[in-house]
Formats: C-alpha cells, structure tokens, sequence
C-alpha cells in the first residue's frame, strides 16, 4: 500500500500533473494540500475517471485540503480543528479508509515572523497536536499527512543560513513538531533517512530546483500500529523537473 502526501499549489493548475501521477504510481491513497479552489469546484469528475473517490475541504484562491482513495470512497470523520470557532482555513481533514484514519494537514506557514500569522501558526500546531494526542489515546492505525512548513532538523534544509529567519525553522516550530513526535507518532521519511537531505520542496525563485536548494516540509507521522507495517518512504523527486509542476514533490510511505 502506497499512501501519499502532494501538496499540488492550486488543484486547478495542476490538474494534468496530478492526474498524470495517479496514472503512472497508482498510489492508494492521496492527501492534497493548498487546492486553492472552493467545494464546488473541486474536479470531482476528473478524480473519478481516474479511479479514485474524494473526500475535500476546499476554499476559494488559497488552502484547501483532500485525501483521495483508489477504488473506493473515503469517509469523512472531521474537518477543522476544534480550539478556535472564528478560524475559517480549510487546513484539515480527516478521513476513513478501509480502517486506516488519514488526516490531510496544510499547516499555517508563519511568514512573517514573529507577527500575528507566527503567532497564528504556532496556536494552530497547538491545536493539531490535542487533535494527534486524541487519535493516539485511541489507539486507531493513523496517518497525519501533510504540508506541515515546518523544516525539524538542520539536515533537512540546503542552507541553514538561507533559513535562518523564516517561520518554517524557528525554535518555536520546531518545538510544536517535537511535541507531536514526543507523543510516539513516528517520522517515516526521517526513519528511512536518518542523515537528512533529502527534499520535499523547491521554490520556483532563483534557480532553486536547478541548484537542489531544496528542503524538507512535507511529512507522514505514523501512529505504532502502522509504524510496525512501514516497508519504506521516500519522495518522487522527479516530477518536480516536469512542466508546470508544483513546488512540492510527492512524498510517500508504503505499508505492508
């Protein structure tokens, strides 16, 4: 079993690329992030023809998340977290597939910090982690898949300089991330890659994928029960180099 994290930055751009993924890799299950369209505009129809149902929490121009499935419907058992009523982000959605839980997980990126979206960020890790803290009580085989902007390692970055003053790698989101891990969820694509360097993300400026000065922010925290039937992670780093493609790259564990 293949289960994929692909943040796509805009569902209706990317569509060829996506479909074109689902076809080459067949993966069986897909968390999407950053949609950037509205519920009724989801290419629902599309997905279909490709062989997948859909679960979608979308919101017009800007975040929006999805977990697709193959051969089958997912069923929705939340979306949002709860903690903050007035907060309207469409930033999370957890489905049921086949008695795995899959959360798709757009965490807030922070810039610029500190400031109010910082501050926003770091409550919304809060938030996540009281979510991932009930799921892991339950001892239910979980997945929390997603963009989480949060590079937790040095490794996990080209350039530590280059980083140093964004939200993605301040100790205060780094310490939110630690806590999840501390809570037992593992890090799939750290355990298979204990050295670090391997990227999730490239930005379109300054010759970033040409120049690989990528780094690390997309992540699949397992749950023990689904920890013990890991078989490998790693990233589709190719499809970043195709036309049109998003800045982020597939990411991915496969269960036995």
């Amino acid at each position: 079993m293949k289960i994929v994290t692909y943040n796509v930055n805009g569902i209706k751009a990317r569509l060829p690329r996506l479909l074109e993924y689902l076809a080459e890799q067949q993966p069986d299950i897909v968390c999407l992030q950053e949609l950037k369209s509205s519920d009724e505009t989801f290419p629902i129809q599309e997905v279909r023809e490709a062989g997948y149902g859909a679960c979608w929490h979308g919101q017009k121009g800007f975040n929006g998340v999805a977990v697709l499935a193959r051969g089958s419907d997912p069923f929705e058992r939340q979306r949002g977290l709860e903690g903050e009523p007035e907060d309207e982000h469409s930033r999370y959605l957890e489905c049921e597939i086949n008695g795995l839980t899959v959360a798709s997980i757009y965490l807030p990126n922070g810039n610029p910090q500190p400031g109010p979206k910082f501050d926003y960020k770091l409550r919304w890790i809060d938030r996540l982690s009281r979510r991932a803290r009930e799921l892991f009580a339950a001892e239910v085989p979980a997945i929390l898949a997603g963009d989480y902007n949060v590079i937790p390692n040095d490794d996990d970055t080209f350039s530590v300089r280059a980083m140093a003053s964004d939200a993605l790698m301040q100790p205060e989101s780094r310490a939110g991330y630690r806590a999840l891990l501390a809570q037992g969820w593992t890090d799939a694509l750290r355990v298979r890659n204990p050295g670090g360097g391997v990227w999730t993300f490239w930005d379109y400026q300054a010759g970033a994928w040409q120049r690989d000065a990528g780094f690390r922010i997309d992540h699949l925290l397992l749950s023990p029960a689904v920890a013990d039937r890991l078989s490998d992670a790693g990233v589709d780093k190719e499809y970043r180099g195709r036309e049109k493609a998003s800045d982020h790259v597939p990411t991915w564990v496969r269960l036995r």
